[in-house]
């Protein structure tokens, strides 16, 4: 389905105050080729210059190389292309890599409410962090501080608490390994569970829901399954932008004649063609046709659609013609008889209505399903950021169960994670409600009583503040006030915080709207040589499917006094523990100390090192992919039954999700372009459909202003302004914008139901002309 823009849209003014002109164009038809090439290059040459930004490329994802500090998707075991990289992942590198500095000079130039008043990608292309700075109480301005200084006054601050609960320990998804296994017992030495994490935004709903249904809350294939699977359903994900190198495994697959089914009120263009830029045919051919079917779902309509395959799947199922497989449902699950009466009771009127999408076109997603011997769903966040979405994850693990399709080769749950490391930042410790297993372990491994008590999550961390029950934040990298929701409530949050302590590698939004005092600490990039007393080091990060890989840095550090996150981390708590028995401190000499203690602790790390030193990398174990086993209440793979749950949308509103763009990674934004769906110039933009544009009274290309409608919500409007609207092809009654830029018409308690993730999915809007 096309857009009905023209591709030769006249350009026009993005606000009167703003000299720059956008130009909306026609979405493209086909991802990646020439122009991903191009653009990668251009941006490592740019920022870190042409020899040192190809030298890095060439490392990029290399058993001997580093990581991408970008997504977590993961690289082959086996045999890894020469150019093992896609175009975001460059762009993060040539970030990391950039020449600029922010030093002490920058910010003697710049006060913090000058700072305010710029956008986040210009706060971003200020360059590397490259000393720790300090903002006093009342300072308008940060002020260098040495290290010694910074780790005391943190300490003092932290031993000043009524309570170890009174602080709260952020961790991003850009920490490795052993940094975050000796964070999580750094804070628990000190005495709190309270370690939340960027998980909390975006897959806590994936976790929660794959605990409760198959007792893992991790993925469930590999990417050799991936690429033997006979049927993918890829559900509220925008892998061309977001894991653009998961394109190369839905071209393996369908190769191999894979069915490829994409469902989202959004035809993303990676869905469409993908042209392989390692390729011939993705430089002068017409690439590789890859989505079968599109199902256009409206916003938050997918338990409906789900609820209809799995209804088909039952009512096709027969003794002449089977499709159901009933020995795995007989022998490994539960809750079956209660799940088949639920969509039996489920009227097809329901599930057009709830879904958007007619019976017709179910119909032919099912038949994709019945056909196929081996399937794998996959998804990101347009999953989990509704408030039904553990709803969400529940529906696609029973729709999987209904054939067998766990524990099996080529088939199986692919949550897709946006971040390198942040599936192995929770293997680590890093979570607010730890198994009493893990504390069991990590009690025995280092002599001290365990915090028992649940801490707090990201969502929580914020009422904390609000309440003066948390009064220290630190963040372990990561840029806490822009990605989380409700920026009015942040902002006076963290304002009653007595410090705020960021560690980063470049300037952001959480840098300015702080504690009384703030500190930023900064640290050493991915891409960074790290040398500690015993020598270079390793580290290692945990990918999407559960592999553990070595990364090693290769260039210099941008400063002599950057430090890596394991240096903090221990003189911190060497700072702070004071006259502990155990010396933090003498593990930041030689990771392989950590890594022989984590060793001990988490299961599935056994002879850590030697694997490491032999293999570079090796495959946790997963009970549900390798036997079958499910750790679950039942100790089956437990059918869940739920409701379709319609959000009221008054008349003359829409529900809107939030999305990101192709020149963006998380809250980082490198331009104001998103080539994929045609925008160039501008973030500020409303995707909206041409019918409900005019029968809401506006004009393409007219500026509005975006209000959300919350029922009992404190604030008495939530508004931003000059967003632009742009026709697309999205579902009638629904809308799309950028986050993090809308993240302000969201309210910090808008989550979903047991998971606690903010609902950026899911905002009831309507729109005003400015």
């Amino acid at each position: 389905m096309k857009s009905s823009k023209p591709a030769n849209a006249t350009p026009v003014s993005f606000a009167p105050n703003d000299s720059q002109r956008i130009a909306i164009s026609e979405p493209k038809e086909w991802a990646a080729g020439i122009p991903a090439v191009l653009s990668a290059y251009k941006n490592v040459a740019a920022k870190a210059g042409p020899f040192k930004g190809s030298r890095l490329l060439s490392d990029l994802n290399q058993l001997e190389g580093f990581d991408c500090p970008g997504c977590a998707w993961p690289d082959p075991l086996h045999k890894r292309a020469t150019f093992e990289f896609c175009e975001n992942g460059a762009k993060a590198v040539a970030d990391e890599a950039t020449t600029k500095r922010a030093d002490a000079e920058f910010f003697a130039r710049h006060s913090i409410s000058q700072l305010r008043d710029q956008s986040d990608r210009w706060l971003n292309n200020q360059g590397r962090l490259v000393q720790p700075m300090w903002l006093a109480e009342g300072a308008e301005y940060y002020q260098p501080i040495e290290w010694e200084a910074a780790f005391e006054l943190i300490s003092e601050q932290l031993n000043m608490l009524d309570n170890p609960n009174q602080a709260a320990f952020y961790t991003s998804g850009r920490t490795g390994n052993e940094a975050a296994f000796l964070y999580q017992l750094f804070v628990r030495k000190f005495g709190t569970n309270n370690l939340p994490d960027c998980s909390n935004m975006c897959h806590e709903s994936s976790g929660v829901g794959l605990g409760e249904t198959i007792g893992v809350g991790k993925g469930t294939v590999s990417l050799e399954d991936l690429e033997h699977a006979e049927a993918i359903f890829v559900f509220g994900q925008n892998p061309g932008s977001n894991h653009p190198r998961m394109l190369s495994s839905l071209q393996a697959a369908k190769r191999r004649g894979a069915k490829i089914v994409a469902i989202n009120p959004l035809d993303e263009t990676g869905l469409k063609r993908f042209k392989n830029p390692q390729e011939a045919s993705g430089v002068i051919g017409n690439g590789t046709a890859l989505r079968d079917l599109f199902l256009p779902v409206k916003i938050n309509g997918d338990v409906a659609l789900l609820k209809g395959l799995c209804k088909v799947l039952i009512e096709r199922d027969s003794q002449h013609t089977p499709i159901l497989d009933h020995d795995f449902i007989q022998q490994y699950c539960h809750g079956f008889t209660a799940f088949k009466a639920d969509l039996a009771n489920t009227s097809w009127q329901d599930i057009e209505q709830g879904s958007g999408i007619t019976r017709e076109l179910i119909e032919q997603a099912a038949t994709i399903a019945c056909e196929s011997k081996k399937t794998i769903c996959c998804w990101a966040m347009g999953m989990t950021q509704h408030k039904n979405a553990v709803a969400n994850i529940q529906l696609m693990t029973n729709f999987l169960m209904l054939q067998g399709n766990l524990g099996k080769p080529g088939a199986g749950v692919c949550p897709v994670r946006g971040h390198s490391n942040v599936q192995g930042d929770r293997t680590m410790g890093i979570w607010e409600k730890p198994n009493p297993e893990f504390l069991d372990a990590l009690e025995a491994e280092f002599g001290f009583k365990a915090p028992r008590e649940n801490g707090v999550d990201a969502v929580e961390t914020v009422h904390g503040m609000q309440q003066g029950n948390i009064k220290v934040l630190f963040a372990l990298g990561g840029n806490f006030f822009r990605a989380m929701p409700d920026h009015q409530a942040n902002d006076v949050a963290l304002s009653q915080c007595d410090l705020t302590v960021q560690v980063s590698t470049k300037l952001n939004r959480s840098h300015l709207h702080t504690g009384k005092q703030a500190l930023i600490l900064p640290a050493l990039g991915r891409t960074e040589i790290d040398t500690q007393q015993s020598g270079i080091q390793t580290i290692t990060v945990e990918n999407s499917m559960g592999v553990i890989q070595t990364s090693h840095g290769k260039i210099p550090p941008a400063s002599d006094l950057l430090k890596s996150e394991v240096d903090i981390i221990a003189q911190l708590a060497h700072a702070t523990l004071k006259n502990d028995e155990l010396d933090l401190l003498a593990l930041r000499t030689d990771y392989r100390l950590i890594r022989d203690h984590i060793a001990q602790v988490i299961p599935g790390f056994e002879n850590f090192n030697q694997r490491i030193d032999n293999l570079g990398e090796f495959v946790l174990p997963n009970a549900v992919r390798d036997a079958r086993q499910f750790a679950t209440a039942t100790g089956k793979a437990n059918f869940v039954v739920h409701d379709i749950d319609n959000i009221d949308v008054p008349k003359g509103c829409l529900l809107m999700m939030t999305i990101r763009s192709h020149d963006q990674f998380n809250t980082t934004v490198y331009t104001n372009n998103d080539r994929y769906r045609g925008i160039h110039g501008t973030r500020k933009v409303l995707f909206i459909n041409p019918a409900d544009i005019k029968a809401l009274g506006f004009t393409a290309g007219q500026q509005v202003r975006i209000r959300s409608h919350w029922p009992n919500d404190k604030v008495a409007m939530r508004e931003v302004s000059n967003f632009v609207l742009v026709e697309y092809a999205i579902p009638l009654g629904c809308a799309a914008a950028y986050y993090p830029e809308t993240n302000d018409l969201i309210p910090i308690d808008s989550v979903a139901d047991k998971s606690n993730t903010p609902a950026y999915k899911s905002v009831v809007i309507s729109i005003q002309a400015v």
